[in-house]
């Protein structure tokens, strides 16, 4: 078959004609292939195990047996429920949303070369873990200790995580559930405690892999980064949502209720700048401003500040930062008027709001002048010697409590840019670390009793409750972790108090941050993400 276009941007769509022509029930398994080969991509439709006899799906379209989309194209799929009882939500989703993005109404989009699958589903056909998921949110926290007790004493516990102090709240964990087998005269519970935590965010390749069989090495995980969660981890049913009831009363809903991730906390990543010079930022154009060079983490290898930066195309932030450009003198404002107009055609295209080209504008000026780094302590580290003067990071707040106090270095040589008086626009973003049940985890019940005992107590939640910058989503918890650390509000260190340790608390921080929201970062990080990565960085 000679194509019209390059191969390597076709998405080709093969199907078995009968079995897309006739009714199928509750699950059918279409597939789009992109290929970077020649010749046709072979795939397959399939009908699952029924899962309701009263629910009837057929897809109607594509009525072709062979579909050609070049890279960036999309393809509307349609079907057709049959049902004896109420209508049935159909939900679509992609094994591999980087190759093929289907949204919520079907509409496919071609992406890079590679192979995926859309998966179109009516009606319920849960997992067995997601049955017991489905019990463990009606639950409290002592409940589940005893479910795990009884699962999981004697055995191996495996999780993973993208923060390595799971392993430490493991062993508060075995405590408790101790406590409360002992409070019911039960013997002792011993679990050996299994927490890996990945590096160069292969966590996502780890989980993949484990996923593919039948009952899986790890049990949960604690895992930042909500968009390659959404489209990796979420849509693929690799990972199942779970509510703890504790939690969920704290937050003053249920879990039938609660439609988000669950969230064992936000951490923040703020500006800081060194004071030991006369330079200020009272506004975050200021951090874009010509000849500014940021040190901050590249986007390449943290992908949370990537997210941070599809956040500031949502309406709410691109207000700020055109309520903060507003504030700009004359000459500030020249410089990012050039900016401003090598991006609104952009905005428009990517039909954003009506200040989203001054969200582009900041993203391209960041993009283009920031010193990329490696890791966040070798950056706090550089800003709080006096010889950094007039330098300024974007950095995980928590990341000061480290600092050892000497001759040059301080922690007074910095200052939190959003902490001064008459500051503008936000004073850097949030992420937070979810947890979730693998969905072939080979001890559910555990699972969730951990995650209810991280989420719902304070010794649960103290491994990372210690340093300020990182805030529990329990408001109960937070309350609690507060009144456990009070230095996080006095700035008291090794008898010593620092203005700039003295953490405001997440209702402070709440709006001064650009704060991720998975689904909208999933939402744009086809369009803006593909943009971002057209745009030159410093010293490159």
């Amino acid at each position: 078959m000679k194509s019209l276009y390059n191969d390597k941007e076709l998405v080709y769509v093969k199907k078995n004609t009968k079995m897309f022509q006739r009714s199928l029930t509750a699950f059918l398994t279409a597939a789009l292939v992109t290929t970077s080969f020649g010749g046709q991509g072979i795939v397959f439709a399939k009908a699952k195990k029924k899962a309701s006899p009263s629910v009837s799906l057929t897809v109607t379209n594509p009525a072709i047996s062979m579909l050609s989309l070049k890279k960036g194209e999309t393809f509307q799929l349609k079907v057709k429920v049959t049902t004896k009882k109420k209508a049935k939500k159909v939900t679509f989703r992609s094994t591999k949303s980087s190759i093929v993005s289907v949204n919520k109404k079907g509409k496919c989009k071609a992406k890079k070369a590679g192979k995926a699958k859309v998966i179109v589903s009516c009606g319920k056909k849960k997992s067995e873990v997601q049955k017991i998921i489905d019990q463990a949110q009606t639950m409290t926290l002592e409940e589940l200790a005893l479910k795990a007790y009884e699962e999981s004493n004697g055995k191996k516990f495996s999780g993973v995580g993208n923060s390595s102090r799971g392993a430490t709240a493991l062993p508060f964990f075995v405590e408790y559930v101790n406590e409360i087998a002992k409070k019911n005269g039960k013997g002792e519970y011993t679990l050996e405690a299994d927490w890996q935590q990945p590096k160069n965010n292969t966590i996502f390749e780890m989980l993949d892999t484990d996923a593919k069989k039948s009952q899986g090495q790890f049990s949960m995980t604690l895992i930042q980064d909500g968009n390659q969660i959404e489209s990796k981890m979420v849509q693929t049913g690799i990972l199942d949502r779970f509510i703890p009831k504790d939690w969920a009363e704290a937050n003053g809903t249920t879990a039938e209720k609660y439609k988000g991730y669950l969230a064992l906390q936000t951490l923040n990543k703020v500006f800081m700048y060194n004071c030991t010079g006369d330079k200020t930022y009272d506004n975050v154009w200021d951090f874009v401003a010509e000849g500014e060079h940021g040190l901050f983490m590249d986007i390449d290898s943290e992908v949370v500040g990537r997210n941070f930066l599809y956040m500031l195309t949502k309406d709410e932030y691109a207000k700020s930062l055109k309520e903060a450009y507003d504030a700009l003198g004359a000459t500030e404002k020249a410089y990012v008027d050039k900016a401003v107009s090598a991006v609104e055609a952009k905005a428009t295209e990517f039909k954003l709001g009506e200040n989203g080209k001054y969200a582009l504008a900041w993203i391209k000026l960041w993009v283009e002048s920031y010193s990329a780094q490696t890791d966040d302590g070798p950056i706090c580290n550089m800003l709080v010697d006096k010889s950094a003067k007039d330098q300024f990071g974007l950095l995980v707040y928590s990341k000061l409590r480290s600092v050892t106090e000497s001759d040059s270095v301080s922690k007074n040589n910095v200052k939190v840019a959003a902490y001064e008086d008459g500051y503008k626009g936000f004073g850097g973003y949030g992420y937070c670390h979810y947890l979730f049940v693998t969905d072939n985890s080979p001890l559910p019940w555990t699972a969730c009793a951990f995650i209810a005992y991280m989420t719902c107590t304070q010794k649960g939640f103290e491994a990372w409750g210690k340093d300020i910058g990182g805030y529990s989503s329990n408001p109960a918890v937070a309350k609690a972790n507060d009144e456990a650390h009070p230095d996080h509000k006095t700035g008291e260190k090794d008898g010593k108090t620092y203005d700039v340790l003295k953490d405001r608390g997440f209702d402070w921080w709440e709006s001064r941050l650009a704060i991720e929201d998975p689904e909208y970062c999933a939402k744009v990080a086809y369009t803006v993400g593909r943009w971002i990565d057209s745009l030159k960085k410093y010293g490159k």
